[in-house]
């Protein structure tokens, strides 16, 4: 008898033209280290008296469809992903092409994700996916993977795949020893780690539906933030912090001329971290970040993506 294994999963996923309604072509498949997207009903207990001290049955709650997915950080893929959180780029350049990703847009594109067990065989599609929050960490060493958490509107389960034959992408990882990161331009130093979260804040429309499920997930007021573990070598990033001003923060990833990943915050504000002095090692400072609208740009944040894709 066969048995699940996580090697053999396969991952495949579309944008829709449809929220909630699956294309019949046009799937990529996707590169992923793990993925807990799923649907759960939970049953609701029965408070119903008279009937002696054994509980009557349960009856079924509303339909939950939602999860993570954990990508590589690549030059290809991970443009898909970007459009999920952004919304579509603009694409310029011939052969080398330059997607240029603004957060703020009203609108963002569902996906249909079909996660396949296919030695079961188990497919499950779930449709009306879209891209709550982006995360990953940036570090000396270690591979590089970002999370992608998403609200789905429903799941459904055939022994068949919905998604034909996925377009496969050419994988070339970006590493940690790829990252670097600049501070109004210039590289910021003293840098031990770094977290970096874009979330969309959805919010979930609950209507009354005979299915259970949500009828939508609306994007809210975005949201740029993370954390910056410095060693404490100068005043650079305390001064920004005592004086409340602004300064725009590059995180980005090279490795080549043709092939790099920029996530630039245009006005970044720090708090007043504390400063402790725990023993005879080197002192660190933690600052949480927050990214803001920048006039002057015109959005919170610009994603620059170059490779040799024509579209996403």
């Amino acid at each position: 008898m066969a048995r699940a294994q996580g090697a053999r999963s396969q991952l495949a996923a579309a944008f829709e033209t449809t929220y909630g309604t699956a294309p019949a072509s046009g799937y990529f498949r996707m590169p992923f280290a793990s993925a807990s997207l799923g649907a759960e009903q939970p049953l609701l207990t029965s408070e119903l008296l008279g009937y002696g001290r054994d509980p009557l049955a349960p009856i079924k709650d509303a339909v939950t469809a939602d999860g993570d997915v954990v990508v590589p950080i690549d030059a290809e893929a991970f443009g898909f992903w970007l459009k999920a959180a952004f919304g579509a780029p603009v694409t310029t350049g011939t052969t080398n092409k330059t997607h240029t990703y603004k957060s703020g847009g009203w609108t963002l594109p569902s996906m249909a994700i079909e996660v396949a067990m296919p030695e079961i065989p188990r497919f499950a599609m779930y449709t009306g996916c879209v891209l709550d929050q982006l995360s990953w960490q940036m570090q000396r060493s270690g591979l590089l993977t970002a999370s992608a958490k998403l609200i789905a509107q429903g799941e459904n389960v055939a022994t068949t795949t919905a998604a034909g034959t996925p377009t496969g992408w050419t994988l070339q990882r970006f590493g940690h020893f790829n990252g670097s990161i600049k501070r109004n331009g210039t590289a910021l130093g003293n840098i031990v780690s770094a977290d970096i979260q874009y979330a969309n804040n959805l919010d979930r429309i609950e209507t009354i539906r005979s299915d259970g499920r949500i009828d939508g997930a609306d994007p809210s007021i975005a949201a740029l933030t993370g954390k910056m573990d410095v060693r404490f070598a100068d005043t650079t990033l305390m001064d920004q912090a005592l004086n409340g001003t602004a300064a725009s923060l590059e995180f980005a990833y090279s490795i080549s001329a043709k092939v790099s990943l920029s996530i630039t915050a245009h006005a970044v504000y720090l708090p007043r971290p504390r400063i402790e002095i725990q023993g005879p090692q080197g002192v660190q400072a933690s600052f949480d970040w927050q990214a803001a609208y920048d006039a002057t740009a015109g959005q919170m944040c610009t994603i620059t993506l170059v490779n040799d894709i024509a579209t996403y």
